[in-house]
């Protein structure tokens, strides 16, 4: 049984090529007529994933529980199942379990391999009806093909998807996670849908579009490159609001993160200067624009003398000397910012905390909407908000995604096409896309993650809903929001599980996870797709994890103190190796505080230009585009406590692995182009860290290709 692809046999019809809200097309059915009559399961085990399945080799039904994998000959009892293969460390340490257990959505079967088993345990573990193999392609049990063609048919179409594409696989969903944590209630946030989810895009793009008429207005310049992207950022780590994406209940209501950026381009922008001619160009500017900018604004009278003396005496030596170097012209440049800049910061601050407090209140009103809408539509659909929670215990379990606790309305329809190499999928007009295969890994994640949702009759529209919810969140500039959802390459992910077993990422998306089992920014729609919701609110008590965070500077903060109280309220073996940007002029606070932890084991520092990211952008780029260089070092931090440092010390041995995975991923041969991403480079002004806009570069992408034969192998078998 371990070769055979398990088929349903409820007596469902595959899904059409575009399913919708309403009732998939019937097919025929995959399995013989005499297995279709057998007794249907219970709708509890139907929720614990469960399907009655056929076997063609032994030639008569068996049960399969497509979210642990197992199998029984007998039909599952609910409650029986539930006991996972304890760690002994944890397990005689804690009073109150005797074993790990799952939620009672996900029991796996008695003598089933755990989801955190080691690879060789994998290995040794002989096949037999309890133990399937788990297909690492759109075979997977329990799935609805996308076609309505016999057996034989789907599995070559399955494969053609892949081998005449040539999708390169950048992800490796087949690794059981060792994540630990405690039981928890399902998340408050209501369901997705389409129609809420395109009435939010339209919101948020008309608050992009008041925060560049606030800034023309007031201050006479463009917003700076992504600062709204790192708002929002910036604002979810302290936000309370109810709203997934658009802020609404913050304290303090001036975001430090938009003040900043915006005070960093008054009076003019300042960009990285090449040639003599542009820092002659920009001294004139900056000088013209300080002494406009103090004579039009309510300044006290010393620093109109301050500023209008020292930008005149400026203007007087552009014209005298005519033979000055490049160098010249910058160090005057800084003289006059030191000179002139506390005085033009004074005057702007009451402008530019107004710009920053009128997006906020603006963002709380347009979540208010979203929230009203969002009932309506729940009440049409004759649906409970936030029903009753069901009792959580308190007990250990491997993590598992997030789940909502109002149940899903129905869903419309949603088109599905493909143009050549990439999926489109409209709703009322709106369409997003997605490369097929990341469209096949989100089918994997659904099947692994959703369960309600069997016959995939929701799949498209929370796609949708997905894909549309991440191109709102970082805008529609090119290359806008893509630095921010950079990942790992693949390499290095390989290097972090094998040597530090390392099977989940902190900070991650359906879009660019590497692992099924990541933390994300929204639970009501990554939740689907298996994410465990966001890790600010994740508290595992054992495991092995990676941090890639989006580098903005009050979320790497707030990660840290969350790493520190999570070491310190757990004896079980917990690790995370962080990976940040070595921005050291000045420092950023998140970096001092690494380097100063009580649980640092280890850190590591790989040069500028020397290692690469995959774009947040992977799902829908060219492959030309895939990778670009990192323009700044970045450090990698082993925060350990004293179980998770035995068992996973950064030895030399370890160490040399990590490095040999960032030389061989940036090694590989390449045409190097331009991206213009905004990536931070730290300079100060006025005793305040500015973050200019630099720019990165791409790599030809030369990831082998992962063979997927498991399909053509059970087609064979069988």
């Amino acid at each position: 049984m371990s070769n055979e692809s398990p088929t349903l046999v409820k007596g469902e019809g595959p899904v059409t090529l575009s399913p919708s809200g309403s009732t998939p097309s019937q097919g025929s059915p995959l399995s013989p007529t005499s297995a279709s009559k057998g007794p249907e399961l219970p709708d509890e085990l139907l929720q614990a994933g469960w399907g009655r399945c056929w076997s063609k080799r032994e030639n008569r039904p068996y049960y399969f529980n497509r979210f642990t994998n197992q199998s029984l000959w007998e039909m599952p009892v609910l409650g029986q199942h539930d006991v996972i293969v304890s760690t002994p460390s944890l397990t005689s340490s804690h009073p109150l379990v005797g074993s790990f257990q799952l939620p009672n959505d996900t029991h796996p079967a008695p003598g089933a391999k755990p989801w955190n088993s080691a690879p060789d345990d994998k290995q040794s573990q002989p096949a037999t009806p309890s133990t399937p193999s788990t297909p690492s392609t759109p075979g997977t049990p329990g799935a609805k093909p996308w076609s309505s063609a016999p057996e034989d048919k789907q599995i070559s179409a399955v494969l053609s998807v892949f081998f005449v594409s040539t999708v390169s696989v950048y992800w490796d969903l087949d690794i059981p996670t060792n994540a630990v944590i405690r039981e928890r209630p399902p998340d408050p946030q209501l369901p997705p849908h389409p129609e809420v989810e395109l009435h939010r895009a339209q919101l948020v793009t008309k608050l992009r579009q008041h925060y560049l008429e606030l800034c023309h207005q007031r201050e006479g310049i463009d917003p700076p490159r992504e600062s709204f992207n790192r708002w929002l950022l910036e604002r979810k780590v302290i936000d309370k609001g109810g709203d997934p994406l658009l802020p609404s209940d913050c304290d303090p209501v001036i975001s430090p993160s938009m003040f900043r950026e915006v005070m960093n381009d008054i009076p003019i922008r300042l960009s990285r200067i090449k040639y003599k001619e542009e820092a002659r160009r920009q001294l004139f500017r900056y000088a013209e624009a300080a002494k406009k900018m103090i004579d039009s604004r309510n300044a006290p009278q010393d620093s109109r003398k301050v500023v209008k003396w020292n930008t005149e005496d400026t203007m007087s030596w552009l014209r005298r000397d005519h033979s000055a170097s490049k160098e010249d012209y910058m160090d005057r440049l800084d003289h006059l910012r030191k000179q002139c800049g506390p005085h033009v910061t004074a005057v702007a601050k009451d402008s530019v905390e107004g710009i920053c407090s009128k997006i906020y209140h603006i963002s709380a009103e347009y979540s208010r909407r979203l929230k009203a809408a969002h009932t309506a539509l729940m009440k049409e659909c004759n649906l409970s908000e936030g029903c009753e929670p069901p009792e959580v215990q308190d007990r250990l379990v491997y993590c598992y995604p997030a789940r909502l606790a109002s149940p899903s309305p129905p869903q419309p329809r949603v088109e599905l096409h493909f143009e050549n190499e990439v999926a489109c999928l409209r709703y009322k007009g709106e369409m997003v896309k997605i490369n097929r295969g990341h469209f096949s890994k989100l089918e994997l994640l659904y099947r692994y993650s959703c369960i309600d949702d069997a016959r995939f009759e929701k799949f498209l529209s929370r796609v949708w809903c997905l894909i549309k919810r991440y191109q709102v969140m970082f805008g529609s500039g090119v290359n806008e929001g893509t630095g921010l959802q950079g990942a790992l390459p693949v390499a290095v992910f390989e290097a972090l599980n094998k040597q530090f077993g390392v099977s989940f990422e902190c900070f991650a998306s359906p879009l660019n996870c590497y692992f099924k089992q990541f933390c994300s920014a929204f639970p009501d729609t990554d939740g689907f797709f298996g994410s465990r919701g966001p890790f600010l609110s994740f508290r595992p008590a054992s495991g092995s994890f990676e941090a890639n965070p989006p580098f903005s500077e009050e979320l790497m903060d707030a990660m840290v103190t969350h790493f520190e109280e999570l070491l310190d309220s757990s004896t079980e073996p917990l690790s995370f190796i962080i990976f940040v940007p070595e921005w050291r002029d000045p420092a950023t606070p998140a970096l001092i505080r690494l380097e100063a932890s009580r649980f640092l084991r280890h850190q590591l520092t790989v040069s500028a230009y020397e290692h690469e990211y995959r774009s947040g952008s992977q799902h829908i780029c060219k492959r030309d585009e895939m990778y670009y260089k990192a323009v700044h070092g970045t450090v990698v931090f082993f925060l350990q406590n004293a179980a998770g440092f035995a068992k996973w010390e950064p030895n030399a041995e370890r160490l040399a692995e990590i490095t040999s995975a960032y030389q061989s991923s940036s090694s590989r041969p390449a045409a190097v182009g331009r991206l213009d991403f905004p990536r931070k480079q730290p300079t100060r002004t006025n005793g305040l860290a500015y973050w200019p806009v630099l720019p990165l570069y791409v790599r030809w992408d030369s990831v082998a290709v992962k063979c997927i034969t498991t399909l053509s192998q059970q087609k064979s078998t069988n």
